[in-house]
């Protein structure tokens, strides 16, 4: 493919950058930025290449001396000096560039949202503001000058000077360019601070736009938990004065971890109990845990080259996993993320977007921020954490940081730290990381003479460019269950390193029930033959809360599965759920998350894992059949349940009161099934805090009754972009799928669709995409819709069209009609003249 690049052809940078002093003069439309780069040759002879895009060129000079223009040759995607202007000995680079913030509509390098300053500069942003080698492995201390005439000017390091008009800032740690940041804005700060295991003060401040100063104190709350939790489980103390974080509303990503200036998506920093919900609220605080703890897995140690991103990602994603599992219920997190995982990694490696957490090779960098990348990337973590035990992953991890602190690095870097702290080869576990795909693990067992037998023979299915995978390094946690329900042998971890293998547990005088990949210690697809009555059992018994869960889901999974070709539901099914509705005894958050129905496009996934074409529309009536089942069988459970869940006092955001909200909606979208919404319009009527509320209003859309709520719900926030972000999702996602295309291209006319704003556009477009019998409605109208809009959106902001792009990656699985349907759509979005290199690559993918 046309500019691809191969991780086989890495190269060192030529130049070690020494130092870096930048100055900024802002203006809208005429930006200027000097940089001065204090540089030593390492390869003499070798040419200095520069990346730049979107410059033009003022000056340029070496040591002072200006540079002619045969010095050097400027092309569309940098600047090459040429050997025989370079000194052999070390030299400062000086070059003054200029620069359009106001017209950077793709978000990328230094842009506007408005009326601030902003930069995002990962993967490859920095080089849209100076020419510079932009990338991972170069790095430097920088020094900052900001001057322009709005009152806060903020950049990465700490603050060493400032005064009308102008701020300097200096980064003592060398960093490379994709973690620069700078704001300019007028902005307010809700300000804390941080005392140091060691007695450091280190100051905190989160800046936001005037008026959201009050909706700061969960963040700064979050950020303070994220600091104490990190000396203490990992040893890593924050090495700054100051931690600054700027919220901001056309943001791309989530959020950023520059150092020492982290950048964020304002949705993931405001919050209060009339606008947020509990999601929002523990999104809130892992994703500021996530980008501080990057401050050490990302920053400090930072990779080598972007095909070793899962490096930094994984590994965080993992850290911010365990983290939010201290602070909420353990077992409920890993549920939820093994949920998210299934949900979009797994539906990745299925498809033809599917590779491995460190692939080969890519043309665009920016299509790699998947679930495979971060969501997969933790789980090979774990595993090493589960391989090693606690002790062992933490001595691993002390080496890591002893021995790599300011580095660049590598897979094998991180693979050979535990090689070396636990004694162990590692060589087979590393295809976690090179190969792609879900391996599906089917599992026989056989019982004989008090000795049971558990055979595995593991396979991972083709993925494109890897047809062909050898067995992985996987830890299989495993526990015996006695007939009456007792554990007869507690959670052991087996190591499975071959195509076929067997395992045996001798003493045991009955058959017993296996609980299998407890804690979903791989992520694999579980192939067993299991009657209902087996999973029942392990629903009321298994001693693994995600097991326990695994049960349930397994159970409501085939029973829509079977409904969806005419069956009854399975009577095992609604019998267990009156149990866990009787069970006082399980947590609110944990009965919650069973009695949630498996969704539809996980339906259609595992229909067509097991060779049948899934039918959108018959799933969609299946599971609402399910619903309107349980809550007629279940109806005076449920409303006690409904009543006993409501949550006396003032809000909190607390894991207690949110695990009983949770299990409070969970029961109210079975009872709006067979009450004619009645409940839900109460509520809604009722409701002091953002989930009760949206909670309320998304039954009353599922029950077709809400035009008068959303219309009331719009009127009180139509001037809060956040809450109207969520007005627009969930309709897009609820609304009856026979009407769903019509249904967004009106909202897609209203006034408030400002769908240049990254979230307001991912509101409606991604929640259209969830509604999966209307995205897949079989006259392809919703195929027809969303093209149209990725193509409006491609020349402006390419990078959030290309990762929307990912809504037609389960083409494939669906009948010919809706493959062709699909085909069209994407062979049309490649046909567009003048598609951006991100969503070009993106759609060849998905045409294969």
């Amino acid at each position: 493919m046309d500019g691809t690049t191969y991780l086989a052809d890495y190269t060192p940078y030529p130049f070690n950058i020494d130092k870096v002093s930048l100055r900024f003069r802002l203006a809208p439309h005429a930006t200027r930025v000097q940089a001065h780069i204090a540089m030593t040759p390492l390869s003499p002879g070798a040419a200095l290449r520069l990346d730049g895009e979107q410059l033009r060129l003022i000056s340029a000079a070496i040591d002072g001396v200006a540079l002619t223009p045969s010095d050097y040759l400027i092309t569309p995607s940098g600047m090459t000096v040429h050997p025989a202007a370079l000194p052999e000995a070390p030299f400062t680079l000086e070059t003054e560039v200029e620069i359009a913030p106001e017209g950077n509509t793709a978000l990328e390098g230094l842009y506007m949202s408005n009326g601030m300053y902003c930069t995002q500069c990962e993967a490859e942003g920095f080089r849209k503001i100076t020419y510079y080698p932009d990338r991972p492995d170069v790095m430097a201390p920088f020094r900052v000058r900001i001057e322009g005439d709005l009152p806060v000017l903020l950049s990465n390091g700490n603050p060493v000077a400032s005064g009308p008009g102008w701020a300097e800032w200096d980064d003592p740690w060398p960093k490379p360019t994709y973690l620069f940041a700078l704001v300019a804005g007028d902005l307010v700060a809700h300000s804390g601070s941080f005392t140091t295991a060691s007695g450091r003060e280190v100051a905190l401040n989160i800046y936001v736009r005037p008026g959201d100063e009050d909706h700061c104190a969960f963040a700064l709350g979050a950020l303070q938990r994220s600091m104490k939790w990190d000396e203490e489980a990992y040893g890593r103390e924050y090495d700054l004065d100051i931690f600054n974080i700027v919220a901001v509303d056309d943001f791309n990503m989530g959020a950023m971890e520059n150092k020492g200036l982290n950048i964020f998506n304002s949705k993931l920093v405001l919050a209060s109990p009339e606008t947020a919900t509990d999601t929002d609220y523990e999104r809130i605080e892992a994703v500021i845990a996530h980008e501080y703890f990057h401050n050490w897995t990302g920053n400090r140690i930072t990779c080598r080259d972007w095909f070793q991103l899962c490096l930094k990602e994984g590994l965080t994603v993992f850290r911010d996993q365990s983290f939010t599992a201290d602070m909420r219920l353990g077992p409920v997190k890993r549920i939820e993320d093994v949920i998210a995982l299934r949900a979009r990694q797994f539906r990745e490696d299925q498809g033809p977007l599917a590779h491995p957490p460190r692939p080969d090779h890519y043309r665009e960098i920016n299509n790699f921020y998947t679930a495979t990348v971060y969501e997969k990337g933790a789980e090979v973590v774990g595993m090493l954490r589960t391989l090693v035990g606690d002790e062992g992953y933490r001595k691993a991890l002390d080496l890591y940081f002893e021995r790599h602190d300011g580095q660049a690095c590598t897979i094998e870097d991180w693979i050979k730290v535990f090689e070396d702290s636990s004694g162990r080869d590692l060589g087979q576990f590393k295809r976690w990381y090179t190969d792609a795909g879900t391996p599906r693990l089917r599992v026989t067992d056989d019982y004989a003479d008090d000795t049971y037998t558990l055979t595995f023979e593991q396979q991972t299915p083709p993925t494109p460019g890897q047809p062909h995978k050898t067995p992985r390094h996987m830890p299989i946690a495993v526990g015996l269950l006695s007939p009456n329900g007792n554990e007869v042998v507690p959670t052991t971890v087996l190591e499975m390193t071959e195509a076929r293998q067997s395992f045996t547990f001798t003493g045991l005088s009955t058959r017993p029930v296996p609980s299998i990949l407890r804690n979903f210690s791989a992520p694999a697809v579980l192939e067993r033959a299991t009657s209902a009555a087996e999973q029942a059992f392990l629903l009321a018994h298994d001693t693994d809360p995600f097991n326990r869960w695994e049960a349930a889901r397994s159970l409501a999974r085939q029973t829509l599965m079977d409904m969806t070709k005419g069956a009854p539901p399975a009577a095992e099914y609604l019998d267990a759920i009156g149990r866990l509705l009787a069970d006082d005894t399980a947590d609110p958050a944990f009965r919650a998350l069973i009695l949630r129905l498996p969704g539809e496009d996980e339906i259609a996934q595992a229909l067509h894992a097991s060779g049948t074409t899934p039918d959108p529309e018959a799933i969609h009536t299946a599971r609402g059949a399910l619903m309107t089942t349980l809550a007629q069988r279940h109806e005076v459970a449920l409303s006690a349940t409904y009543e006993s869940m409501a949550v006396p006092g003032a809000y909190t955001p607390d894991a207690a009161p949110a695990g009983c909200r949770s299990l409070r909606l969970a029961a109210l979208a079975l009872l709006s099934q067979i009450d004619g919404a009645r409940r839900a319009e109460a509520l809604f009527a009722s409701a002091d805090n953002m989930t009760e509320s949206l909670g309320a209003l998304s039954n009353l859309i599922t029950a077709g009754k809400a035009e008068g709520a959303l219309a009331q719900f719009r009127s009180r926030w139509k001037d809060v972009r956040l809450v109207m972000d969520k007005w627009f999702l969930v309709q897009a996602s609820l609304c009856p799928p026979q009407t769903a295309a019509e249904r967004v291209t009106t909202l897609a006319t209203d006034p408030a669709f400002e769908w240049k704003n990254p979230n307001r556009f991912r509101s409606l477009l991604g929640g259209f995409s969830a509604n999966h019998a209307g995205f897949h409605r079989a006259d392809g109208a919703g195929y027809r819709f969303y093209a149209d809009w990725l193509i409006r959106l491609d020349p402006l902001n390419p990078q959030t069209a290309a990762r929307m792009s990912t809504a037609f990656e389960t083409w494939p699985r669906y009948d010919k009609t809706r493959q062709a349907l699909v085909r069209t759509e994407l062979e049309r979005i490649a046909a567009t003249d003048g598609l951006s290199r991100d969503l070009s690559e993106m759609t060849a993918r998905l045409l294969g």
